[in-house]
């Protein structure tokens, strides 16, 4: 316990003038924060930026979340992944609106109830915003703690993060709770790193750190042996009937629910056995234009695409037919699906689409 009153004072004198300069850190207004953890939740801050600014743009308020309609809320999202955070946002605002009188709830256990929110995210809120003696404890500060104190604990262990938050809690200080849950968070992110070697001379608790001490910092944090993943062969068709494309929703359950994405079947198809399915669609293929790969990783799964770009005859009615440019601003295409959609934009004579898609999703 004094190891750990010892950091916060040191922790809050090197804040200030370490932390980056970032959107969400402007105000503390609750859904602001709300969003960008939500946001930063498996997704680089970097390329969470501009989705912040660009959401925050379309829906400034609560209301308008809690009022959008679902493709556009998708819309969005697209790119960031994990799509069911972006639905969960939507309910938990539909809540504030209907059923707390757009009043963003203040106290721990009512911002844990909303949809969506976790431990950590209701202790992030809920200290930055509200300065409630709630710690968030994340990857970056489960790997701080245990590296400062050598604590060898499973960190993938829901039990592990309920000791540690309830170590933090006593020395949380009232009047800067936000500021220390952030200096946590920000020494993890940019100092005492998840991969490569931490940056000790640059940290300020490196006199109490016992891993650096002892050289240990490779030892910590201890989590589970990663699974290896599962492997899925696809066949991608790429079906353009004059300036229209062919797209499809896919299932309301499951991996990538409710998103829409190109005809695709199992397993890795020749080039007649491609054109032989879409026939059996009925889009009638005229012509196979080119064919291309690619591999999606989601966090628990591969996708290994071959995809095949056919000019057809017919719209068959199997699928939704669009132009590329509803295609850019209207339909959601989730990120294992849009390197083809680069091909499409490429052979139309299109500029190339911005790349913000990230590796996994679900």
């Amino acid at each position: 316990m004094k190891k750990l009153t010892e950091i916060v004072e040191l922790l809050l004198a090197w804040y200030p003038s370490h932390a980056r300069d970032l959107p969400w850190r402007k105000d503390k207004n609750p859904y602001h924060v709300w969003l960008s953890e939500i946001m930063l939740q498996q997704t680089r801050v970097e390329a969470v930026k501009d989705y912040y600014k660009r959401f925050l743009e379309a829906l400034p308020t609560i209301q308008d979340l809690a009022q959008v309609e679902e493709d556009r809320l998708l819309k969005l999202w697209e790119g960031l992944g994990y799509y069911n955070r972006a639905r969960n946002l939507k309910k938990a605002a539909m809540t504030v609106v209907n059923d707390l009188d757009g009043h963003f709830p203040d106290t721990y256990e009512g911002i844990l109830a909303l949809a969506g929110i976790g431990e950590y995210t209701a202790g992030a809120i809920g200290s930055i915003c509200f300065d409630l003696q709630t710690p968030a404890v994340d990857g970056n500060v489960l790997r701080v703690y245990t590296r400062l104190m050598e604590d060898a604990s499973n960190i993938d262990k829901q039990s592990t993060k309920k000791q540690i938050r309830e170590k933090l809690v006593p020395v949380y200080p009232k009047g800067n709770c936000g500021t220390l849950t952030q200096a946590l968070m920000e020494l993890g992110a940019t100092v005492c790193l998840p991969n490569g070697a931490p940056k000790c001379e640059e940290c300020p608790l490196r006199e109490l750190c016992l891993a650096n001490q002892n050289g240990s910092w490779q030892q910590y944090p201890v989590r589970d042996e990663k699974k290896s993943r599962k492997q899925e062969d696809k066949t991608v068709l790429i079906l353009q009937c004059g300036d229209r494309v062919a797209v499809r929703k896919r299932p309301k359950k499951g991996l990538l629910s409710g998103m829409w994405e190109f005809p695709n079947v199992e397993g890795i198809l020749a080039e007649q056995q491609a054109a032989d399915v879409v026939t059996q669609w009925q889009a009638a293929p005229e012509q196979m234009k080119m064919n291309c790969q690619y591999t999606h990783v989601f966090s628990h799964v591969e996708w290994r695409m071959t995809a095949y770009y056919l000019a057809c005859g017919r719209m068959c009615e199997s699928f939704q037919w669009v132009t590329l440019d509803e295609m850019e601003d209207e339909v959601a295409i989730p990120s294992a699906f849009r390197p083809f959609l680069q091909v499409l934009k490429e052979a139309n004579g299109f500029e190339n689409i911005s790349e913000r898609y990230v590796k996994e999703e679900m």
